[in-house]
């Protein structure tokens, strides 16, 4: 069998591998990046939070994306019975990046990879890893190639940036249930029919509660005349979607106020997918010789697009400690890495519960919220979930309760 000799191999082309890859690349290390998938290739996470600029902007990778012309986002509006609630990432208390893109991930992740490739890094796609041997210094990766062939890769680090593959929770039994209640998200793209509406701006991504206070939709512009919709929850109704999407979601759609609003009629571009069970964890983060970042760490739910930002930030903090245990420098992986990642996780976490608990909502729609609350809570939303200067990040579950609780006391 053929062996492949690199410093570093990294699981997953998405945005969490080439962010991994292009910060070592950078350091002067030999990575392979292997894919399971050809690209580009469809998959939801459209929405990025202003926190990833700052790595896009570390690797020069901005000037890279821009030109493709991808449609700014500049915030985010909640709806629920008629009711609206705005936040702009340009009102915010954590100093930082005040605006991000809204992207076809497709065209994306394909624009991320190929720029890794073009700077030197190899990347073997529709390869996928079958077997690892991590008992010894050197770590022995088995892929597959698409065909059929097999061959390892030696290496002195490997990072699983595989996303929901979860290529090495699997492999080394570290998957762990989600504490979340499992819940079914059915989503596609639609061409815009927009209605005549002046105040709609497509620099914001629209996400509208409907029916209850669990069950919601997602409405993602584009620059290219398309949008991205979704509807997340575990009720009957999205149960019946997700059987036949493509039978049921365009009914669906047209039944909600928002959209009803916004648009004349749904004109799909992309056939209705679903996913289900999409909440998970992991029992570690990290092991001898290897690093989950992205979703092979901790997916927990859509709603506030953390998805993409979690792999990004991963894939750049996993990156800059891998670069430094080759260098020889010791590296506390569970205070460097696991101990920083969870704080975020666990502040997105919080707001994940809230929304579906409906503390949020309380929050969100209240007759009237303080700027200072906008601007604090508007840095969460824009991924800034690690400064604890902001009392929404430190004491995150004390903070938003105890303001529920006095808007309802009123």
């Amino acid at each position: 069998m053929p062996i492949i000799k690199k410093d570093v191999l990294v699981i997953g082309a998405g945005p969490g591998g080439s962010i991994a890859a292009a910060y070592l690349q950078k350091q002067n290390y030999d990575v392979l990046v292997v894919e399971k998938q050809k690209f580009p290739r469809f998959v939801i996470g459209e929405s990025l939070l202003p926190r990833c600029m700052e790595h896009l902007q570390e690797l020069e990778l901005i000037s890279e994306i821009e030109k493709a012309g991808f449609q700014k986002k500049k915030g985010v509006v909640f709806t629920w019975k008629e009711r609206t609630f705005e936040f702009l990432f340009a009102e915010q208390f954590t100093p930082g990046f005040t605006w991000t893109w809204q992207v076809q991930r497709a065209k994306f992740d394909k624009i991320l990879i190929d720029t890794v490739q073009n700077r030197g890094v190899a990347v073997n796609f529709e390869h996928e890893v079958v077997a690892v041997d991590f008992s010894d210094k050197i770590k022995k990766t088995k892929v597959k190639d698409e065909n059929g062939n097999y061959y390892t890769v030696e290496s002195k680090f490997v990072i699983d940036a595989s996303g929901y593959g979860r290529v090495l929770p699997k492999l080394l039994d570290l998957n762990k249930a989600s504490s979340f209640e499992t819940r079914t998200a059915v989503f596609s793209h639609i061409k815009n029919h927009w209605k005549k509406n002046d105040a709609f701006d497509s620099n914001k991504i629209v996400i509208d509660t409907i029916d209850d206070d669990k069950t919601w939709m997602w409405l993602i512009p584009f620059s290219d005349g398309t949008t991205s919709v979704g509807v997340v929850g575990n009720n009957d109704s999205i149960k019946k979607c997700a059987i036949d999407p493509k039978s049921n979601l365009k009914p669906y759609l047209e039944q909600v106020y928002t959209f009803k609003r916004l648009f004349s009629k749904v004109e799909f571009i992309k056939e209705p997918s679903s996913i289900s069970g999409f909440s998970i964890g992991v029992k570690k983060m990290y092991g001898n010789g290897f690093v989950l970042c992205g979703n092979s760490t901790e997916f927990l739910d859509p709603v506030f697009s953390s998805g993409v930002t979690f792999a990004i930030e991963s894939g750049m903090k996993a990156a800059k400690l891998v670069a430094k245990e080759l260098q020889g420098e010791t590296v506390d992986w569970e205070k460097d890495y696991t101990i920083y990642m969870q704080k975020g996780i666990d502040v997105f976490r919080t707001y994940v519960r809230t929304w579906y608990d409906g503390t949020l909502h309380t929050i969100f729609y209240a007759d009237e919220v303080r700027q200072e609350v906008k601007d604090r809570i508007s840095s969460v939303l824009a991924g800034y979930v690690w400064d604890e200067k902001n009392s929404f990040v430190k004491k995150h579950a004390r903070t938003l309760e105890n303001l529920a609780k006095v808007i309802q006391m009123y």
